[in-house]
């Protein structure tokens, strides 16, 4: 099979963990040897020469446009506009390119990693090329996109016109399915675990933390993710007021950064709290396993990989009971999962830290996620498609 494959989501130079979990996907995929890959990640960029002057878009700009074996044409955003344009403008930068390259060698299929604007541009390509496209739902972007004027009627139609649809959960599914989606064609499609790096660790965590400079003599508490509203961060930094002998490590980055350090500085928690920015998935690895729990009160999710990767660290979560909360913690072990407020959290966190799981234990619960069980399942998939 030949699979043009659509992701705006996608490890750069510009971004390293933007859309790690298509790029492993994509890889196992890859690696079963039974379908070709064309990787086409457009890049959002103003026009010149705002592209090279504004912080958020410079070092996107540099990105070559053949990345190895990626292709990255740029698409042109109007910052400040209503971003449904973000679909057309898509379709108006790869179109030629998948033109080309369909009249070279032909495609079967075309596979859009992510819902907005993936799949209507996908969708669009699709139609002007004669070709089956299929489109999978992740989280935000059949939550938060679909209320987004201008968005949701693309999405809505890319959802029933597609031959073949992934969630990456049971309730991304039924999510994907009130878009009016024929439930039929749904597959879920679990993420993976890169289990070279997300797995438990054999020394003890005081060791652990000594390794990367936390605190030995108290408990640790970490949150990853973007520094937004969506994920909650304010709400552990208000739990840990209520957690005796306890500190906060949080990676990522994100426009609630500043809102976040004047809120530990209100308070007087500000030294028990660690901004340590975004970090490579290496060393977020490391700070997973030596956390006693991870604590991610996000508002929206699909399945969180952080969840998958902190459980399949053996550090259990706590977490709200959102999207594919209870598909994940399936088993008491694996956390607790709580309203969105500082003392339920804090109730949880104080509960864990005084029985704690055993880390093997933990582990258990993700041990069916796996990278080459995600990849073989997509060749299937679109195997499924192409021959139907």
């Amino acid at each position: 099979m030949r699979i043009l494959c659509l992701s705006t989501l996608h490890p750069s130079a510009a971004a390293p963990n933007l859309g790690r979990f298509v790029q492993l996907s994509l890889d196992a995929a890859d690696a079963t040897g039974e379908a070709e890959i064309v990787r086409i990640c457009p890049v959002a960029l103003p026009p010149w020469p705002l592209g090279e002057l504004l912080p958020h878009y410079s070092a996107f700009a540099k990105l070559p446009r053949l990345d190895g074996a990626i292709l990255r044409p740029p698409y042109l955003r109007l910052p400040g506009l209503n971003p449904a344009r973000d679909a057309a403008a898509v379709v108006t930068a790869v179109l030629p390119l998948a033109r080309r390259l369909h009249a070279e060698k032909p495609f079967d299929m075309i596979d859009a990693q992510f819902f907005w604007p993936d799949g209507p541009a996908a969708m669009m390509i699709a139609e002007a090329l004669g070709l089956p496209f299929s489109v999978k739902a992740r989280g935000a972007d059949v939550h938060y996109w679909p209320t987004v004027k201008g968005c949701g009627a693309l999405i809505r139609e890319a959802a029933q016109k597609a031959n073949g649809l992934l969630a990456v959960s049971e309730a991304i599914k039924a999510d994907v399915a009130a878009l009016g989606a024929d439930p039929r064609k749904i597959m879920v499609h679990r993420t993976g675990i890169d289990r070279s790096l997300f797995g438990v660790a054999s020394e003890p965590r005081a060791d652990l933390r000594q390794r990367i400079d936390l605190p030995t003599d108290c408990a640790l508490l970490l949150s990853v993710g973007a520094l937004i509203p969506r994920k909650g961060q304010v709400f552990a930094i208000e739990a840990l007021t209520q957690i005796p002998r306890a500190r906060l490590a949080i990676i990522g980055a994100g426009e609630d950064r500043g809102m976040l350090q004047r809120r530990a500085q209100e308070l007087g928690i500000a030294d028990q709290v660690h901004f340590l920015g975004p970090l490579p998935h290496c060393d977020i690895a490391r700070h997973v396993q030596a956390a006693d729990i991870c604590v991610l009160p996000s508002s929206s999710e699909g399945i969180a990989n952080a969840w998958i990767e902190s459980l399949a660290c053996g550090t259990p979560l706590v977490i709200t009971d959102i999207g594919s909360a209870r598909e994940v913690l399936t088993s008491p072990v694996a956390g607790r999962i709580v309203p969105r407020q500082a003392s339920a959290i804090a109730e949880a966190c104080r509960d864990l830290l005084a029985n704690p799981p055993a880390r093997e234990d933990v582990a258990a619960v993700v041990a069916d996620y796996s990278w080459e069980r995600n990849g073989r399942a997509l060749v299937d998939y679109w195997r499924g498609l192409v021959t139907a």
